[in-house]
């Protein structure tokens, strides 16, 4: 109990906040979370629509935590991938967030329990726009892809999958796991920024001169339309 008290207080200390409340509740399990309270300026605030046609989608964290975790929990997971797993979760989201504000960014979501394909069709569907999304461009945490075709995968992910199948169609090519690992439900994942197409190779740039893990251009938006994703 410690220890989590302590890490989240050193997260909150590096993201610049001040913890100032709380409370307890009773059950079967330990669990802990954080609300953020706060202000913005309308003029810099991002919201999770206004994506239009031709932007391109740039994700900053690889994928691959929930299959990781899951894994972790049943045995089956050698130190490195714990270690890199434990190492993206770490990585506060601050430095894209401050890097991206130089740039024209017309929508942005983090990536969490609803997977990339389930935050993403927030996206697409709140804006009006049809997306594609290259599954072999989409970052991947080394060894989740093998976990998964062991079978470590948790719930949530087949749920995300379910749920994103009404509005994503999938290339013949894709394999259920390349499937799978495109829902994986995250914890602490990164942010997705619908990035106007002419900045997308300056931000690219500049956050892999900034960040932690190495960001990719992992689609586009491709016209107006209900909200469409096809993942080739």
């Amino acid at each position: 109990l410690a220890e989590i008290l302590r890490g989240a207080g050193d997260k909150a200390a590096e993201a610049g906040l001040a913890i100032i409340g709380g409370h307890t509740i009773d059950d079967t399990e330990p669990k802990y979370g954080l609300a953020v309270t706060g202000v913005v300026h309308p003029s810099k605030l991002w919201k999770n629509i206004g994506a239009q046609p031709g932007d391109k989608l740039v994700l900053t964290k690889p994928l691959g935590l929930g299959i990781i975790a899951t894994a972790v929990k049943r045995g089956m997971v050698d130190k490195a991938t714990e270690q890199k797993a434990v190492e993206v979760m770490s990585a506060l989201n601050r430095k894209a967030a401050k890097v991206a504000s130089k740039f024209e960014i017309h929508a942005c979501t983090d990536i969490t329990g609803f997977g990339l394909l389930g935050h993403l069709g927030e996206m697409t569907q709140g804006s009006g726009v049809d997306a594609v999304v290259y599954a072999q461009q989409t970052p991947i945490i080394e060894g989740a892809e093998e976990l998964a075709q062991a079978g470590a995968v948790p719930g949530g992910t087949k749920d995300n999958l379910d749920y994103a199948s009404s509005f994503v169609r999938f290339e013949d090519s894709l394999s259920p796991i390349n499937k799978l690992l495109l829902a994986d439900a995250q914890t602490s994942g990164g942010l997705l920024f619908a990035v106007a197409s002419g900045d997308a190779e300056a931000l690219l740039a500049e956050l892999g001169r900034s960040c932690d893990f190495t960001p990719a251009v992992i689609g586009e938006m491709t016209q107006k339309g209900a909200g469409r994703i096809d993942v080739a």
